[in-house]
């Protein structure tokens, strides 16, 4: 029987992808949909998107998650037309990626919110997320709301990930002592690490990654996966 009493989970790149960072969706999506573009320079739009973003109140809180991806492509496309301007960066494949990876998510989740929903039957859970101050929208949006006690999102409450001190408020939030908690991320360096440092078990998704994320000496996760589908067998034998 798992010693495990709470769950904290990160939303983008895990429960939205089932383990494929956002970066590396967008970019596959961009081959998909023909857009010419070096992926390196394509690397240095989605910075950009994402500064810019993080910066500027740029997504408002009634945004919808399709209208959040038409903002972030508008950005990371403008980034290319100043850059690596080509007929294919376009304002028809703009919107053509941006619907893409929509689609992505959607047929995503009818695999993940189907896990989420069981293990919210059995634990309580929080969401722990560095997101654009949108979070309850878009999990009304795609029938996730209700399944966690609380939501500590980034851009809330002013604090981002990796500092371990939003990963505490999730604990707090819960009521629970860190090895009483299971914590579940795609990000070894975002997830795994902070929490694992406040004593949280962690779980570490771990499928396709947007870089090498080296393992600290002594903060190993409990577990790796490459899929939610494996995630509530793993945290019956934590």
């Amino acid at each position: 029987m798992s010693s495990i009493k709470g769950i904290i989970f990160d939303y983008g790149g895990t429960i939205d992808t089932d383990g494929i960072h956002w970066g590396e969706l967008i970019w596959q999506e961009y081959v998909a949909a023909g857009v010419q573009a070096e992926k390196e320079t394509y690397r240095d739009a989605y910075v950009h998107g994402e500064r810019t973003l993080a910066k500027r109140p740029i997504i408002q809180p009634t945004d919808t998650f399709k209208e959040l991806l038409l903002k972030k492509m508008t950005l990371q496309f403008e980034y290319l037309r100043e850059n690596a301007p080509n007929p294919t960066i376009n304002k028809e494949k703009e919107e053509e990626v941006a619907l893409r990876c929509y689609k992505r998510v959607t047929d995503t989740l009818t695999r993940t919110r189907a896990i989420v929903e069981n293990l919210s039957a059995q634990y309580p859970m929080v969401l722990v997320t560095n997101f654009y101050g949108n979070m309850p929208v878009v999990l009304e949006e795609f029938g996730l709301n209700g399944y966690f006690k609380e939501i500590v999102e980034s851009s809330v409450v002013g604090l981002r990930k990796p500092d371990p001190a939003l990963f505490a408020l999730g604990t707090e939030a819960l009521g629970m002592k860190p090895q009483e908690i299971v914590v579940i991320g795609d990000s070894y360096r975002k997830d795994i690490y902070p929490s694992a440092t406040l004593g949280c078990r962690t779980v570490w998704l771990k499928k396709i990654c947007w870089a090498d994320e080296p393992v600290e000496p002594g903060y190993s996760p409990t577990s790796i996966i490459d899929t939610l589908g494996m995630l509530p067998q793993v945290i019956e034998k934590l």
